[in-house]
């Protein structure tokens, strides 16, 4: 493994965010060599939002000028892999199993099985919000709603999905076991989604597996490769994010209990709140472009397959966008600013999909565990990362609630 980026070195998996500072400060645009691959990390907000908004940039693996290793070819039909036209293609039919409709239908659901997590949860003295809560949450909201698995079959997907989650960093970073993993886990997943895809088309069921199924636009279907693409991108990047905006929002309050008092007594912000979770510890670090046209950024000039790293983690901590940019405050989102919009979600065509559910459930999960835990504290100090780069989350969240409420409507 060869790399120049400080951030990359394990003993920053705890806190990137200094390592991250050193590198904005010192350059707009860092060398890096990731094994053969010669690329430029970029950590500034003006120069990681200008790459992620212009069509100048994209992937470059249709076109064959990626120099990045293609770590998704074992996900045939994923369409976050790919640059218009085909991308735009794919878009437009599954956007039409994600309206805010179809997803602000879910939040009963989304309550429901909350308050039933947090009554098993709040019944012992000590408890784990990812294992407790995010997870199950998301395996039920992503794995059951979404993708129609039944709940004797969930438990796989998250072995999965961790992964082929941990496999999405530059395999020049990777074990050579870690790669074998995602390999066996993406096969897995590829083979169980292929045989579902088979059965929702023959019986649909209630779920939006069977609304993307039935989608059509102008005589245009998805086809069964594209379905099964589409069920891993979702169980990859809607779980993962999911669970671990829970987790690093949570933790968040944890450490700047003011910040925790002050959402308890204003629920009103939380959505002004996750917005500035997802701005100060970002669940994706990082993503990788491909120059596909001769172009200049922060006054260096690519040429069409040139590869970056766009750290919008960095990004979101960049004093010239965001005042006391380390400070965690709730409050910074509660006038809207598009000149200081976060990178959470990404910017232009491959801005999130599944954002307005990783809002919902976040929000509802938060708001349910602070409401019903008014004495919420941390049960250990000492917390331990996952080993991915790319994506940020905690293994555990012990945490332990002196006192209980019910539920709203017990």
């Amino acid at each position: 493994m060869t790399t120049t980026f400080p951030a990359f070195d394990t003993a920053h998996r705890h806190d990137p965010y200094p390592a991250f500072a050193l590198v904005r400060e010192a350059t707009p645009a860092h060398p890096l060599q990731l094994g053969d691959v010669p690329v430029t990390v970029f950590t500034r907000y003006a120069e990681c939002a200008a790459i992620l908004a212009s069509p100048d940039w994209g992937h470059g693996y249709q076109a064959g000028i990626s120099p990045f290793r293609d770590t998704g070819a074992l996900i045939p039909g994923s369409f976050v892999r790919m640059d218009p036209p085909d991308h735009s293609r794919f878009r437009s039919l599954v956007n039409k199993a994600f309206t805010p409709r179809v997803v602000a239908a879910l939040a009963p659901m989304v309550e429901r099985v909350v308050d039933d997590l947090l009554d098993t949860a709040l019944a012992r003295d000590e408890f784990d919000v990812l294992a407790d809560l995010a997870v199950p949450l998301a395996l039920t909201m992503i794995g059951g709603r979404v993708l129609g698995v039944p709940p004797e079959e969930r438990p796989a997907l998250r072995d999965w999905e961790l992964a082929i989650a941990w496999g999405t960093d530059p395999d020049e970073l990777l074990p050579p076991d870690v790669i074998t993993a995602r390999g066996t886990a993406a096969r897995a997943a590829f083979g169980y989604f292929s045989r579902l895809v088979a059965q929702r088309r023959a019986e649909p069921a209630d779920d939006l597996l069977s609304a993307l199924i039935a989608v059509e636009e102008a005589g245009d279907r998805l086809t069964e490769p594209e379905l099964v693409g589409i069920c891993l991108l979702l169980l990859v990047a809607g779980m993962e994010t999911s669970i671990n905006l829970v987790g690093n929002g949570v933790l968040a309050l944890l450490r700047h209990p003011d910040q925790l008092v002050l959402l308890r007594e204003r629920p009103d912000l939380m959505p002004a709140a996750l917005d500035e979770m997802l701005r100060y510890d970002l669940p994706t670090q990082f993503t990788i472009r491909v120059a596909l046209r001769d172009t200049v950024v922060a006054g260096q000039r690519f040429t069409r397959g040139d590869g970056v790293v766009v750290v919008m983690a960095a990004a979101n901590r960049d004093a010239a966008v965001y005042p006391d940019p380390d400070r965690f405050d709730i409050t910074r989102y509660a006038v809207p600013d598009p000149a200081r919009r976060h990178l959470g979600f990404s910017l232009g065509i491959h801005y999130c999909l599944g954002a307005p559910l990783a809002r919902l459930e976040a929000g509802i999960a938060i708001g349910a565990l602070l409401r019903r835990a008014p004495n919420l504290e941390l049960a250990e100090e000492n917390l331990e990362h996952l080993p991915s780069l790319i994506h940020r989350g905690l293994r555990r969240l012990p945490v332990r609630a002196r006192t209980r409420t019910p539920r709203a409507n017990a």
